[in-house]
C-alpha cells in the first residue's frame, strides 16, 4: 500500500474511533443544550423551554411578601399600668374608725402586701370579696375596693400599688443575643424594642426573618424591613412567641459552575447573575455562556403570562434559557429573579465535549501534536 493511502486509512480509523467514543457517551455533569431543547413541549416533551427576555423577567419577578396581618397591626400598645394575671399588688387601706374592719383596734391603716392576681385575673380583699384586677389600672382597682368597703366602713381610703409584674411575658428563641422569657414593660411593649432587649439578631440582618405566634395565628416579617420601616412594628401581647431564624430559601446549582451544591439565599431578592456569582461563577474551562438554564415548577398564573396563554392549569414545568453572550444577556441575567427550589444548570461548551473525546483516544486533552502524529502515522 502506498504511504498516502496508509495515512488516509489511519485518518478514517481515527474519525471512526471518535464517532464510536462520542456515541458511547462521555462523562459529563448533565444534558447538553440539544438534549434540553429536545425535551420541550414543542418537541413532544413535558416542559416549556423559554428564552428569557424583558417580558419574561417582568412576568416572573415574584418575591415572597412577608408582613403582619391587620389583626397584628391593629393591636394597640398595652398600657404600662395595666394589671395582668401574675402581677403582685400592694394594698393600703385607711379607715376613719376606732374599730377598723381590716386591722386591730387603734390601728389607722391596714397593709396587704403581695396580693397576687390569680390566673383568672382576680384578687381577694377581705370584706370586699373577689375583685377583677386583670385589665384594670391600679386607680380603677382602688375605686372598686373603696366602693365595696364604703358599705361597711365610713369613707375608707385605699391605695393600690403594682409591686411587681410577671404575668405579661413573651418568649424569644432563635438567632438572638439572649434567648429567654421577657416581661412586657414600658420600654419593651413593641416587637422591635423587645428584640433589642434580647440582644438583637445574631445573623445577617438581610436574611433574618422574625415570626410572631399569637393564639394560634402566625405572622412573619423581614427583620430588615422592620428596622427600616417603623410603621411595620407591632404591639406585643402576653404569651406571644417570637422566633428569629435565617431565610430557609435555597436553589440548586449544577453543571459547569464553580460549585455544584444546594445554596441558601444571601439576600431577600436574588438574581440569576448573583446566583451564578454565589457559586463561584461559570467554570471558565468548561462552561457554555449561551447555555445557562433555570428549571422551575411555575404556578399556572405565571406560566400563562410567560407563554401568552390562558389555558394552562396547575403547576407547569418551565425551563428558562439565558444567553450571556447576547448584547443585553448580562442585563437580563441581572433582572431575572431566582426563586426558592430553582435549579440553576450551566451546560458544557461543545469544545469541552470534543476535548474529552480526543482525550479518551489520545490520552491527552491538550496535546494537539499527538493527534497530528497519530493521523500521520508516527
Amino acid at each position: 500500500m502506498k504511504p498516502h493511502s496508509s495515512r488516509w486509512a489511519k485518518c478514517v480509523a481515527l474519525v471512526a474511533a471518535i464517532a464510536v467514543v462520542s456515541s458511547c457517551g462521555l462523562p459529563r455533569p448533565g444534558p447538553n443544550k440539544r438534549e434540553i431543547f429536545a425535551g420541550s413541549v414543542q418537541q413532544k416533551g413535558d416542559a416549556f423551554v423559554v428564552s428569557v427576555n424583558d417580558r419574561v423577567t417582568r412576568a416572573t419577578a415574584v418575591t415572597p411578601a412577608l408582613g403582619f396581618s391587620k389583626e397584628f397591626r391593629n393591636a394597640g400598645t398595652i398600657g404600662s399600668d395595666t394589671i395582668r394575671p401574675g402581677d403582685i399588688l400592694s394594698l393600703t387601706i385607711w379607715e376613719n374608725v376606732d374599730k377598723p374592719l381590716l386591722g386591730p383596734e387603734g390601728q389607722v391603716a391596714a397593709i396587704l402586701e403581695e396580693v397576687q392576681v390569680d390566673g383568672a385575673g382576680f384578687i381577694f380583699v377581705p370584706y370586699a370579696g373577689r375583685i377583677r384586677a386583670a385589665g384594670n389600672s391600679p386607680e380603677a382597682i382602688r375605686r372598686i375596693i373603696r366602693s365595696k368597703l364604703e358599705e361597711q366602713t365610713p369613707d375608707p381610703q385605699v391605695e393600690v400599688r403594682r409591686a411587681a409584674g410577671d404575668g405579661a411575658t413573651v418568649s424569644i428563641v432563635g438567632a438572638v443575643g439572649g434567648q429567654g422569657v421577657f416581661a412586657i414593660e414600658r420600654p419593651t411593649r413593641t416587637l422591635a424594642a423587645m428584640l433589642a432587649r434580647a440582644g438583637g439578631v445574631t445573623i445577617q440582618p438581610e436574611i433574618a426573618q422574625v415570626t410572631v405566634v399569637r393564639k394560634g395565628k402566625k405572622g412573619t416579617v423581614w427583620f430588615q424591613d422592620l428596622y427600616d420601616n417603623p410603621h411595620l412594628d407591632i404591639a406585643l401581647r402576653g404569651g406571644d412567641r417570637i422566633l428569629v431564624e435565617a431565610d430557609t430559601r435555597a436553589f440548586t446549582a449544577l453543571g459547569a459552575t464553580g460549585a455544584q451544591s444546594r445554596v441558601t439565599f444571601e439576600t431577600q431578592n436574588l438574581s440569576a447573575i448573583e446566583a451564578i456569582a454565589q457559586v463561584g461563577g461559570l467554570n471558565s474551562a468548561a462552561a457554555d455562556p449561551t447555555g445557562v438554564f433555570v428549571f422551575r415548577n411555575e404556578p399556572a398564573e405565571i406560566a400563562n403570562q410567560v407563554m401568552g396563554r390562558d389555558d394552562l392549569i396547575g403547576a407547569q414545568r418551565l425551563v428558562y434559557v439565558l444567553d450571556l453572550t447576547e448584547p443585553n444577556g448580562m442585563f437580563q441575567a441581572r433582572d431575572f429573579v431566582i426563586r426558592d427550589e430553582d435549579t440553576l444548570y450551566v451546560t458544557e461548551a461543545p469544545f469541552t465535549t470534543w476535548d474529552k473525546t480526543i482525550s479518551s483516544i489520545t490520552g491527552s486533552a491538550t496535546s494537539v501534536s499527538s493527534l497530528t502524529t497519530l493521523a500521520g502515522g508516527g
